[in-house]
C-alpha cells in the first residue's frame, strides 16, 4: 500500500485502538457506573476506531460488584474482593484476559483505565496482610498481560492523556505503529523498510541521537539476516526509541538540521529568522507548532521531495492541535 495513503492528515480510515469499555461510557464499573472520557469520545474518536473491552465483566464478576484490589507479592499479585481478603480471583480474570488476547484483532494502540486493579497502567497498589500497601506499585493484571503479549503496542492510561507531552507521545506512537504495520509488515520488502525509515528519520532523531545512528547502521547492509528478522529488530528498536516524549533540546537539534536544507535556496536573513524562532521554542516562549509550521512553509516551496516527506512535520493529524501544547 502506498505510503502516501498513510499521511495522517489524509487517512481515509480510522485506526483500530483498544480501550477500556468504561471510558466509552459503558456502565461496567464496580458501582454500575462508567468513567466516560470526553477526550477519547471527542477529538480522538474522529481518528480512532475503538475496540472496547472490560476484563472484569468478561471474567463474569458482574455489575455492580464489590470493589477489588491486588494483594500479596508485587511481583506476582493476586486479585481479591476488597471486603473478602484472601479469596483469590486471579485465575478467573487471567483466563478471561487470555481468551480476549488470543482473539484480539490487530490494534495500533490501547487506552486503559487509571487506578484499576485490572486495567491500570501504573501506580496500582498491592496490599500486604496488615492492610497497608507495599511501596512498590504495579500495572493492573489485564494491562500486564497485554504488555507481555504485545510489548511494542502503544499503551496509555486515560488520566495520563491529560499531560500534553504524554498525550503527544502516545498519539505519535499509535500513528507510527499503524503505518509500519500496513506499509512494511503487510508487504515486507527491503525497499518498504528503507522507505519507512527514510520518512521517520527525524522523528527518531528528536527522541534519541544514539537510536538514530543505530537504526541507520542496522539498515546499512552490514548485517546479513533475513528480511523478516531485520524488520522485527528494526521495529523493536524503533518503538523503543520513540517510547518516551522527545525533549525540547532534541527538537531544536532536529529543527536546526532541517533548516540546513534551505541553505542554497533561501536567503540567509530568512534562515536567521527561522533559527530565531527555534531559539524562542528552546526558551519555552512558543510551542512546537510555531517553528515547525514556519520551517515547513519554506521547505514546501524550496525543499527536496525527501525532506517534504518527513513524518516529523506531520506525525499525526494537524486537526488535533497536539503541537499547540508541547
Amino acid at each position: 500500500m502506498n505510503a502516501n495513503n498513510f499521511h495522517p492528515d489524509f487517512l481515509d480510515h480510522k485506526i483500530p485502538v483498544g480501550i477500556s469499555a468504561c471510558l466509552l461510557g459503558e456502565n461496567v464499573r464496580f458501582n454500575g457506573g462508567h468513567s466516560r472520557s470526553t477526550y477519547c469520545l471527542g477529538p480522538l474518536s474522529e481518528h480512532f476506531d475503538y475496540q472496547k473491552f472490560c476484563p472484569e465483566v468478561a471474567a463474569g464478576f458482574g455489575t455492580p460488584r464489590p470493589t477489588m484490589r491486588l494483594e500479596g507479592d508485587p511481583n506476582a499479585p493476586r486479585l481479591t474482593f476488597s471486603n473478602k481478603s484472601g479469596e483469590d480471583l486471579s485465575d478467573q480474570l487471567n483466563q478471561a484476559n487470555k481468551r480476549y488476547l488470543d482473539q484480539m484483532p490487530a490494534l495500533d494502540g490501547y487506552i486503559v483505565m487509571k487506578n484499576s486493579p485490572s486495567c491500570g497502567l501504573e501506580r496500582i497498589k498491592v496490599y500486604q496482610k496488615n492492610g497497608h500497601p507495599h511501596m512498590q506499585r504495579v500495572a493492573g493484571l489485564f494491562t500486564q498481560a497485554l504488555q507481555e503479549r504485545f510489548p511494542l503496542l502503544p499503551i496509555e492510561e486515560d488520566g495520563r492523556l491529560n499531560d500534553p507531552a504524554l498525550r503527544e507521545n502516545f498519539i505519535l506512537r499509535v500513528f507510527a505503529h499503524h503505518e509500519f504495520r500496513h506499509t512494511v509488515q503487510n508487504q515486507l520488502s527491503m525497499k518498504a523498510l528503507l522507505d519507512y525509515h527514510s520518512r521517520y528519520k527525524y522523528v527518531v532523531m528528536a527522541h534519541s541521537q544514539p537510536a538514530y545512528k543505530a537504526l541507520g547502521k542496522l539498515l546499512s547492509g552490514q548485517e546479513k539476516c533475513p528480511i523478516e528478522d531485520l524488520a522485527e529488530r528494526y521495529f523493536h528498536d524503533f518503538m523503543q526509541a520513540i517510547g518516551r516524549p522527545a525533549k525540547r533540546r532534541n527538537h531544536c537539534n532536529v529543527l536546526m538540521h532541517l533548516v540546513g536544507y534551505l541553505k542554497r535556496q533561501v536567503d540567509v536573513e530568512i534562515r536567521k529568522d527561522i533559527l530565531d524562532v527555534v531559539e524562542q521554542y528552546r526558551r519555552g516562549e512558543v510551542n512546537l507548532t510555531t517553528p515547525t509550521t514556519l520551517l515547513y512553509h519554506y521547505l514546501k516551496h524550496y525543499g527536496s521531495d525527501y525532506v517534504k516527506a518527513q513524518r516529523y512535520f506531520a506525525p499525526y493529524p494537524k486537526k488535533l492541535g497536539i503541537r499547540n501544547t508541547v
